[in-house]
């Protein structure tokens, strides 16, 4: 008890320094980066088109305020921000606002569960029911009763592996985005995640809860919390030092507000205020807050195969793993808009694209050459938060919105417009 306690004391303390100007110093750091680059891969005109497709999506209504960034191997290569981080009391935004990145979490649970393989604590194919024998034997439903909440199962085909969790394949489903999982939350009381399995594992690709359990894993095998963990293991050593699972007292004046995009019009959603010191009970599958350079420093190490300047976080091998097709002939189905106030339906590059561990492996571009590359990896937060990582290109992208509801139409735009004009150079080739 007294180590982890001596751990969050340090933990506290190097954040509130971290936090004292940090906006001019992540800027700094974006621009000289930028100076270092090639005038042909990111020119001053391309930043400057990048810009403007920020401004524009805020004058034209489709985002109250957006920040984007962009990074290759070396550093930073843009990074810019538009709108308000609080557009009653008309507060601008900046660089380093502090984002609710939800789901964006999920590839962060996903690094740390290929941490505990390369350490030989556990592997991807393990049963889950090795590790929380309740969740690994869950029944796959055969008959739900919409009337009185009752239902039938049977017992799942194969076991609920590891793997399966990571891909996206395990059986369970969200009740946000399914509409059968909703209605038995509604009549059953149950959270999502202890459900009937929604299929057998590994024959369906179904957006879920899954890592909320790998981050009990996690816990459960290192004996830390997951927040303790991911700061050990991935924050600190990566110099993450926005994200956690809570914003200390002195940054919370930067964080965004949260919107719902009603009738053309944006309105605040009241949100419980977040905790300035790490609470638990943590969630695998959301909850962190972020910056953009923080999740930028995440992609640059996934970029460099696993290291971060001298910082290794994984091995080369797990990382080109991560990125591999898991779920053979299965493609990444659409999903449908369970309670349309939270989401549309999603993702885009559904009925083509494949998935990897804990990642969306886009196969093919529709929009053309100035478009991610085949092979890039992806995943968004459900507040219309986005990254991609395109190694063959070896940059990444991260566009941060605060808004409900996910895959709006207006926040979809900007997605477009903001990749369009990060390869608007690019596509032209050597």
């Amino acid at each position: 008890m007294h180590m982890r306690t001596s751990f969050y004391a340090l933990l506290a303390l190097s954040l509130s320094f971290a936090s004292l100007g940090s906006r001019n110093l992540a800027y700094a750091a974006c621009r000289s980066s930028a100076a270092q680059r090639s005038a042909a891969q990111i020119p001053t005109s391309t930043s400057t088109a990048i810009s403007n497709v920020l401004a524009s999506a805020v004058e034209r209504g489709d985002t109250p305020a957006v920040v984007a960034l962009v990074v290759d191997r070396k550093g930073c290569v843009f990074e810019d921000s538009a709108g308000k981080l609080d557009v009653v009391h008309a507060v601008p935004i900046s660089t380093n606002a502090i984002f609710r990145i939800a789901s964006m979490t999920k590839p962060v649970t996903s690094v740390a569960i290929m941490i505990l393989v390369e350490q030989g604590k556990l592997s991807l194919d393990d049963p889950v029911s090795r590790y929380l024998p309740a969740i690994g034997q869950l029944q796959v439903l055969t008959h739900f009763n919409e009337v009185d909440g009752t239902y039938q199962t049977r017992p799942a085909k194969r076991p609920m592996t590891i793997r399966h969790l990571l891909a996206q394949t395990s059986g369970m489903g969200y009740a946000f985005s399914n509409p059968t999982v909703a209605a038995m939350v509604k009549l059953t009381h149950k959270p999502d995640w202890e459900l009937p399995l929604q299929h057998d594992p590994g024959e369906l690709w179904m957006y879920s809860p899954s890592p909320q359990v790998l981050g009990l894993i996690v816990e459960k095998i290192s004996g830390m919390s997951l927040e303790e963990f991911l700061q050990r293991h991935i924050f600190v050593p990566l110099g993450m030092h926005d994200t956690s699972f809570a914003v200390p007292l002195e940054k919370q004046s930067r964080v965004i507000t949260v919107y719902d995009h009603v009738d053309g019009k944006f309105q605040d959603i009241p949100q419980p205020p977040i905790s300035s010191l790490p609470t638990p009970p943590f969630r695998g599958d959301g909850g962190l807050c972020s910056t953009a350079d923080d999740y930028g420093r995440f992609i640059r190490m996934l970029l460099g195969g696993g290291q971060l300047d001298h910082v290794r976080v994984l091995s080369a091998r797990s990382v080109r793993l991560m990125g591999e097709n898991q779920i053979g002939a299965i493609v990444v189905s659409q999903q449908p808009a369970a309670d349309p106030t939270r989401t549309r339906p999603f993702p885009l590059g559904a009925g083509q694209d494949k998935f990897g561990l804990g990642f969306q492996i886009t196969q093919a571009s529709s929009a053309g050459p100035k478009s991610r590359s085949p092979g890039s990896l992806s995943w968004a937060g459900i507040y219309n938060t986005e990254f991609w990582i395109d190694p063959r290109r070896g940059i990444g992208g991260v566009l941060l919105m605060q808004f409900l509801p996910f895959y709006d139409e207006g926040a979809i735009r900007t997605l477009k417009d903001f990749e369009n004009a990060v390869y608007e150079d690019l596509s032209r080739g050597p």
